[in-house]
């Protein structure tokens, strides 16, 4: 099809009127080559592209034309006043009979001649496009001066991003998960009014992710007439467990044990995140501050896949508070005390 316009509008084929109408106020509103003078020429690009999709989506004939034969089947759309019929030329090429408007026409008629205060010199042409150039955007390079002589404070904003925590368990950073959100929020409906909204996102929790992650949605937050929707950001939390503390990339247990089996030998039995059941013998004489690493079964790494943290096993002895004098003699001759 060449150009996907449905994408580049950021809706589905199945839009109706208020849907393109809504999806074209927020990206023109992202776009404007005037609100993005660091970037002004990548902005031109995709305001233009954008002026050209909605103007294509938004008139059923010209819509109906692009889903059956694509962006080339619109060149051999009849120019309008050609009472309907389509004409070649002499080179059998098509009459070029779409020529879309300028980007500044259409974004004039949501805003009125801009929704930074422009003055307007005509219908729904702002003032700064009146210089030489030609071409789409041939008004772009004029308008420098008028786009500083106004202050920061009458841009449209874009707010800072909205965040909220997503708690997961130890289970879930270990093997992985999908969280489904389900959010509320305004949006600016076609007229301008600010209606309520609930949507149902998805967030992919990715192996070995950590505490402090943050996954971000563009453009989620509520919408605010004149001002760029903020992000919404989800970050990781984790939620405390039972047996396993983390600690970056590994996981730690702490482990008690009797005197007896501190000095004679014991076997410890876990079982791991993902279900598996562990023995792991200790064979040396657990002395205080004694710790246990077991290679590769700390938390998957994220950035590794495949590579895993270690699991630290800390040792407790749990001394007893009382020996017979039978059991006294009998350390003593042991121990060759």
């Amino acid at each position: 099809m060449g150009v996907d316009y449905y994408n580049i509008l950021k809706v589905n084929k199945n839009a109706k009127d208020d849907d393109l109408k809504r999806s074209y106020r927020r990206l023109a509103m992202k776009w404007h080559p005037d609100k993005n003078p660091n970037n002004k020429k990548d902005a031109e690009a995709k305001f233009k592209q954008i002026s050209e999709a909605y103007e294509v989506l938004s008139d059923p004939q010209k819509r109906a034309v692009y889903d059956q034969y694509g962006e080339e089947g619109l060149k051999d759309m009849p120019p309008p006043g050609s009472g309907g019929f389509p004409f070649k030329n002499e080179s059998g090429g098509g009459s070029n009979g779409f020529n879309p408007r300028n980007a500044e026409d259409i974004f004039a008629e949501f805003f009125g001649s801009s929704p930074w205060g422009f003055g307007s010199s005509g219908p729904g042409r702002s003032t700064r496009f009146q210089s030489d150039g030609g071409g789409m955007f041939g008004g772009f390079g004029g308008s420098e001066n008028i786009f500083q002589s106004y202050s920061e404070g009458t841009m449209p904003r874009k707010p800072p991003p909205v965040e909220s925590k997503l708690p997961c368990s130890l289970e879930e950073l270990y093997a992985g998960s999908t969280r489904k959100m389900k959010i509320s929020r305004t949006v600016v409906d076609v007229n301008g009014r600010q209606v309520p909204e609930t949507e149902i996102l998805t967030i992919d929790v990715k192996p070995g992710w950590k505490k402090g992650t943050k996954i971000t949605f563009p453009d989620k937050g509520n919408e605010q007439p004149n001002q760029l929707p903020a992000d919404l950001v989800f970050v990781i939390d984790e939620k405390p467990h039972d047996i396993y503390k983390r600690d970056s990339n590994d996981l730690i247990v702490n482990h008690r044990v009797t005197l007896a089996e501190a000095l004679g030998g014991t076997t410890v039995k876990l079982t791991t995140l993902d279900g598996r059941n562990l023995s792991i013998p200790v064979t040396d004489i657990v002395s205080p501050g004694y710790e246990l690493v077991v290679a590769m079964e700390g938390m998957p790494i994220a950035k590794e896949p495949g590579n895993r943290g270690d699991l630290r096993i800390k040792f407790e002895v749990r001394f007893p508070t009382k020996l017979t004098p039978e059991q006294q003699d009998g350390l003593r001759s042991a121990l060759g005390g």
